[in-house]
């Protein structure tokens, strides 16, 4: 049976992959992290936990993000962060400005990329440096 939860690709597969398709389930995967951070962090009620979800996953949260693991990234990573930063989408939200979209859509890119080769542990990590960078900016 198919894994659904854990869908692996390898480097061909991945390759062939638009930077858009990449962030796409990036996206979901940011969204996941961050809600299973806000449910077991003992936030309880459906509303504060939508308002904290927004809070942190739109493009000026996910732009400061990125800030925070930039510096942890090795040569692969930041490659393929380039590639999403580099991205040209059709629209940009008007919440944002286009330097917080093109680093929110490398962001979601990397993480993408990361789930997509299974590399589980290390989206652990980066993600953990990610929240140590908002709570001490709280």
């Amino acid at each position: 049976m198919q894994d659904f939860l854990k869908p692996r690709l390898d480097d061909d597969a991945l390759g062939q992959l638009s930077v858009l398709a990449l962030a796409h389930i990036g996206d979901g995967v940011y969204e996941i992290m961050t809600r299973g951070r806000l449910v077991t962090g003992g936030l309880l009620t459906a509303h504060k936990l939508h308002d904290h979800t927004v809070r942190l996953v739109r493009a000026a949260a996910q732009y400061q993000a990125a800030q925070a693991i930039l510096p942890l990234l090795g040569e692969e990573e930041q490659a393929v962060f380039r590639r999403g930063r580099n991205a040209k989408p059709k629209t940009v939200p008007k919440s944002s400005t286009q330097a917080e979209y093109a680093y929110a859509t490398a962001l979601e890119t990397l993480f993408g990329w990361l789930f997509l080769k299974g590399e589980y542990d290390r989206l652990n990590q980066l993600y953990a440096a990610i929240v140590q960078a908002q709570e001490g900016g709280d």
